[in-house]
Parts: structure tokens; sequence; C-alpha cells
């Protein structure tokens, strides 16, 4: 890992980005991975459906600066994040976008994966409130190849801060979207 690895994970009010972001960083802070790592959020006025995203900044030093400027990894779940952030990618980053919501590729140098991540919250889970823990699983899988985290301490954070009775619904969401990613990388 070079000093500085930038998340962003983007879409829409509603659909969990914020959470998602908060348990990459608890994750990355974990003992087992002793990383550094900080959290940052915007997101529009409204309650749902509002511009939303989510950076997490993880380091093995210290972090000198809590934002994503160049994202080595970005998750976008809606066309309109896409329009708005896919552009600040790092040169050769990992963009994973949502097949359903984002309709058209950026034109940036990174490697794109196009995924069913709302339809297989939506479909295979029955509940699409479970967008994130698949979007995590995506994320998971890219940072286990990068050698960054291991896929568990992901895991293990998401059933920590869950509401209690949707652990496995959530790990399940998880394992479709590292199975999806792992499909794909």
């Amino acid at each position: 890992m070079s000093d500085r690895y930038e998340i962003r994970v983007a879409g829409s009010g509603g659909q969990g980005v914020i959470l998602a972001a908060v348990i990459i960083g608890q994750a990355a802070a974990l003992m087992e991975e002793g990383l550094n790592a900080v959290q940052t959020q915007a997101y529009g006025p409204e309650a749902r459906g509002g511009a939303s995203k989510s950076e997490v900044v993880i380091a093995r030093g210290e972090i000198d600066y809590p934002k994503a400027a160049n994202p080595d990894l970005q998750v976008i779940l809606t066309q309109k994040a896409c329009d708005e952030y896919a552009h600040d990618a790092k040169d050769g980053g990992t963009i994973i976008l949502d097949d359903f919501f984002v309709q058209e590729d950026p034109k940036v140098n990174a490697a794109i994966y196009r995924l069913p991540i709302v339809k297989t919250a939506r479909d295979t889970l029955g509940r699409e409130i479970v967008t994130n823990m698949v979007a995590l699983g995506t994320v998971a899988r890219v940072l286990e190849l990068q050698g960054h985290m291991k896929p568990e301490s992901i895991r293990n954070t998401i059933l920590q801060n869950v509401p209690k009775g949707t652990e496995e619904l959530n790990s399940r969401a998880f394992d479709e979207g590292y199975k999806l990613m792992r499909e794909k990388k």
C-alpha cells in the first residue's frame, strides 16, 4: 500500500453510502488491519433521493488531508453521482458502477466494472435497503486483491454496525457483492 489510498462511495440519499464508508473506515482501523483511517461525507438537504457521497482515506502512516482528491477506488450507484464524481478518479484506479442506475460510463483512465448492485439487493435478496452491503462486498474484493485489507475485517464490521436481527441478510448481501466482483476480477 502506498502512503495513502482513497475510496469514495457515491449515490443518492437512502442508499446507505455514508454507512458504507463508515464501515470501511472502522474495518481499516481494526487492530488486525492496523491502518489509519478518516471518513468524510457530503449530502444534499433531502433525506432521500438527494446527492450523497462519503469518502474514506486509509494509510499506514499519518493522514494529513481527510478528503479524497483522486480516489483509487469509487463505487458509484447513480448517474448523477457518476456525472459529478467519476472524473476525479485516479489514473489507473478502479470504478465500480451500478449497471441499473448508471447508464453512461465516464470517460476516465480507470478500470470500470459495471455490476448489478441494486438489482442484486432488490431481486436476489429481496431488499433494496441492503444495496450498500452488496457494494461493500465489491469493495472488499478489490481491497483484498490489492493487498490492503482482508474481507473478513469488513464483514465483521458490518455485523457490528447493523441492527440486531438483520445480521444474516446483511451478511448475505456482502457475500453477493463479493461474488459479483470475484466473477469480474
